[in-house]
């Protein structure tokens, strides 16, 4: 019975001395539950750290809840900061910078990084990120009817507008227009422009915003076009999946959860059309270890990120989210998952020619006018660039 004791004393020792990591994150389906998995076997694989992750709603719904945890206190340890709320939390002081933890990491491990996530993580030459979720923009498309109507898959904007065209019927429309930021900043980096100026302000009358955001209005003066905004989003999605539209845009990682429905046609993923020279914007999130952790919760935090980065895990990540793995060493693990259908490699070849999004922080307010600006052209028939410069002008007060 001494025994006994003795040991369960022990056992909770143990328990008591581990450092807790809560960690508050944005993914759902697939993603959540995989993320679970791995906290899971990072608390068995170690003491000294258990990590207690926590799904806190869509992107912006988490971030309402984390700004209301600082002010009111129970923020978390470790939180997915979507890439346009990330440098407005370091602007703001609330995110804890890990230099001193990501100098140490061996410089193979670094090399074998892609570049392009682990260099957003970096700002004013300092590391307050640490990469996890990287996406890309895509084309959904039915490829039945694409195929069946003789049309090609649009690789500039031109072909996009004769397969909308080609693809609109009585009963459905070819192209469903999203009145959100990310996938229209798509439609202006891939023409070579860009919402944010070299040095930072609002550009949201410049020739490629203007350009874009009339492009979309003559598509649906032509009928071409259904036009949903943020909070239709399902809708969007229920449109797509019944055959009411033939193209959508949206980030790779829609695409698990979208597996869910019955398709009756067979499901294509495209680049973003570009014209020569243009660009997609990443998306996703980058891991941040918020202020009032312990020196002991940032290393704790830390090294779950390493081991989220192991090549097998990020085979797995990629397996159930779709999202685009970050080491060069995991690629090679993915080549049955991509051959089985080469679709699901589409946004990892066009990290290529991927860019930052703005790394501005008060981007993350200046997208709420660009976006009534969309709804007001796209639902309200305003002229593009009458809305234009209404966003344009409220960005430049709220500067």
């Amino acid at each position: 019975m001494k025994r006994l004791l003795a040991s369960l004393v022990l056992l909770t020792g143990l328990a008591s001395a581990q450092t807790e990591i809560s960690f508050w994150h944005s993914m759902d389906g697939p993603a959540e539950r995989v993320i679970a998995q791995f906290a899971s076997a990072f608390n068995a694989s170690q003491r000294n750290y258990r990590v207690t992750p926590r799904l806190i709603g869509d992107y912006r719904e988490g971030e309402t809840r984390l700004l209301a945890a600082l002010r009111a206190g129970g923020a978390p340890v470790m939180f997915q900061a979507e890439i346009l709320l990330f440098p407005r939390l370091v602007a703001e002081g609330v995110v804890l910078p890990l230099d001193e933890l990501a100098n140490a990491l061996p410089k193979a491990f670094t090399d074998d990084l892609f570049e392009a996530a682990w260099d957003y993580g970096l700002i004013n030459s300092r590391r307050y990120g640490l990469p996890f979720n990287t996406s890309t923009p895509v084309l959904f498309f039915n490829e039945n009817q694409l195929r069946a109507r003789g049309l090609k898959v649009p690789s500039n904007w031109r072909e996009f507008e004769q397969a909308a065209k080609g693809l609109t019927s009585r009963t459905s429309k070819g192209f469903i227009a999203l009145s959100e930021s990310w996938t229209f900043e798509a439609q202006v980096t891939s023409r070579g422009g860009n919402l944010v100026t070299a040095d930072g302000r609002p550009n949201f009358t410049s020739k490629e915003v203007v350009e874009a955001l009339e492009f979309l209005q003559r598509l649906g003066r032509e009928g071409s076009t259904s036009v949903r905004n943020l909070s239709e989003s399902f809708f969007a999605q229920t449109d797509f999946i019944r055959t009411k539209g033939m193209m959508v845009m949206a980030s790779i990682a829609n695409w698990p959860a979208a597996e869910n429905a019955s398709f009756v046609f067979k499901l294509g993923v495209a680049p973003i059309p570009r014209e020569p020279g243009g660009k997609v914007p990443l998306g996703g999130a980058q891991l941040v270890v918020l202020r009032g952790a312990s020196p002991e919760q940032q290393r704790g935090a830390f090294e779950f990120w390493r081991f989220l980065m192991e090549p097998q895990n990020i085979k797995t990540w990629v397996e159930a989210s779709y999202y685009v793995p970050l080491r060069k060493s995991a690629t090679p693990l993915l080549e049955a998952f991509y051959r089985e259908n080469p679709y699901r490699k589409v946004a990892f070849e066009q990290v290529a020619v991927a860019q930052p999004r703005p790394r501005v922080p008060q981007f993350a307010v200046w997208r709420n006018f660009l976006e009534e600006a969309l709804e007001k052209a796209l639902k309200g028939n305003v002229p593009a660039r009458q809305a234009l410069e209404e966003a344009q002008r409220k960005a430049e007060a709220a500067r």
